[in-house]
């Protein structure tokens, strides 16, 4: 019989190596809760042993479940398919018995298959299940999933990202530099830009990269940057929430859903997907909170910089050893066509991984093709039935979105910075479109993400591709 060092080696290692190499795992705010004290049924001890025994007994486990007949166990064999490499076939040959698909031993197959079949519902005490399996990995895990836990996405859907409890780490009120001493930084490469209340700051994507987070206070308002690599998309969130003594604080949790990060807060350990901006597992499920968005941008630092000769940048020094070289942890995912976990393309008017800038805020949430902006663009369109402007560029995957109160822009010639208007000129900034004289019109909140993470979490918003 494995013993538990070995079940957590066969966890920890028989999968693949985490992406980033450094598990760095913070003590948890509360101790994690213990296994169930209540008696396991029949269904969950015969689950548990696939991970626990040896091949002769796993097999007359695996013929007790197939002869129940029951596919509730289905989401616990998809989940065991992935930890038992080395001997899969006992466990995709009861699959197929209980489901009739004969999809094979790819785990990433089947993981793709339960996500288009929510009839398939999981037995009582799943949960537990699924805490006791990956606590083998980090006992913290039990933060976030324990017998009993509020969730409005199905727990079988939670896969593990390949790190601890922030493994990846956030920053938090991170050290910032003057831009003429951040010497490390090359014009091409690129930053999150962002502007509240004239504070300006650059964010390199060569070090949020490493740590997808960071909690800060800019312009006095408390945000957090949540970005998910695997979706390509960095979204700014404010904070603070009516009703809420204090600014929530976000981490990342280990866990993705849909081939997205869900982070977590450290004052309820309630897990929330980041692209949605709401808790989604936990004590804030059903709470009705979705964190309001705030405008940032991507663009290259040199032109940032331009626009910003003020800005402030993320130093270097964050407090954790990491190769800062641009592209280190993700260049090859970043280039590749394919997603690093299992998500289902269901809407295939755009590629997996195409990018496009969505729009989060009223008037309405819209995407748009990122190719659309080729050799820099100002497109004039609508947005929840109201008219909208967006100003861009594939090159560098900068766009920025504006009420045009049913204007129609065009670029100016020989000037990036300004836009032209019923003969006048506007200057392009990061709160609004300013003429020289009359009203501004405001910049609205949207970000860059991946076509696959888009189409999944916001599959009834309008999508302009050509």
């Amino acid at each position: 019989m494995l013993t538990r060092p070995l079940i957590a080696a066969v966890l920890l290692f028989a999968v693949f190596a985490p992406t980033a190499q450094a598990q760095d795992v913070a003590a948890p705010s509360v101790a994690p809760p213990g296994a169930t004290t209540r008696d396991l049924s029949d269904v969950e001890e015969q689950v548990r042993q696939i991970l626990t025994v040896g091949t002769l007994e796993r097999n007359q486990v695996m013929a007790r479940l197939v002869e129940r007949g029951n596919s509730d166990v289905v989401p616990a064999l998809i989940q065991s398919l992935r930890f038992m490499r080395q001997d899969p076939w006992t466990i995709t040959n009861a699959l197929q018995v209980l489901t009739g698909e004969p999809i094979g031993t790819s785990w990433n197959d089947w993981v793709l298959w339960q996500e288009g079949h929510p009839e398939i519902k999981p037995f009582d005490g799943f949960a537990e299940y699924k805490a006791w399996v990956y606590s083998h990995i980090d006992p913290n895990f039990r933060l976030f999933l324990h017998d009993g836990v509020a969730h409005t996405i199905r727990l079988e859907e939670i896969v593990w990202g390949g790190v601890r409890k922030d493994g990846i780490p956030a920053l938090v009120n991170p050290t910032l530099i003057e831009a003429g001493t951040a010497d490390y930084l090359t014009p091409d490469e690129l930053v999150f830009g962002v502007e509240i209340n004239g504070d300006v700051r650059a964010y390199p994507l060569r070090i949020l990269d490493w740590h997808e987070m960071f909690n800060d206070v800019i312009g006095g308002v408390p945000v957090a940057l949540a970005y998910c690599t695997l979706c390509g998309s960095a979204i700014l969130y404010e904070t603070t929430v009516d009703g809420r003594g204090q600014p929530f604080e976000f981490g990342s949790s280990g866990f993705l859903y849909r081939s997205n990060k869900l982070m977590y807060d450290r004052e309820t350990n309630s897990l929330w997907n980041q692209f949605t901006g709401a808790p989604v597992v936990g004590a804030l499920t059903d709470s009705g909170i979705v964190l309001q968005t705030r405008p940032v941008a991507i663009t290259t630092w040199e032109a940032w910089l331009a626009k910003h000769p003020e800005t402030k940048v993320l130093s270097l020094e964050t407090g954790y050893a990491r190769d800062y070289t641009p592209g280190r942890p993700y260049a090859e995912y970043f280039a590749s066509p394919d997603t690093m976990f299992p998500a289902r393309l269901n809407d295939t008017r755009l590629d997996t991984k195409e990018y496009v800038f969505a729009l989060r805020q009223e008037p309405g949430e819209k995407a748009w093709a990122l190719s659309l902006f080729q050799g820099g663009a100002v497109i004039n369109d609508t947005a929840g039935g109201a008219p909208v402007v967006l100003i861009g560029d594939t090159a560098t995957r900068t766009v920025r979105a504006y009420a045009s109160d049913g204007r129609q822009f065009t670029a100016a010639d020989g000037n990036p910075g300004i836009v032209q208007a019923d003969g006048k000129d506007w200057r392009i900034t990061e709160d609004a479109l300013i003429p020289a004289d009359g009203e501004p019109l405001q910049r609205l909140a949207g970000h860059i993400a991946y076509w696959f993470a888009w189409q999944n979490f916001k599959p009834q918003a309008e999508v302009r591709v050509e």
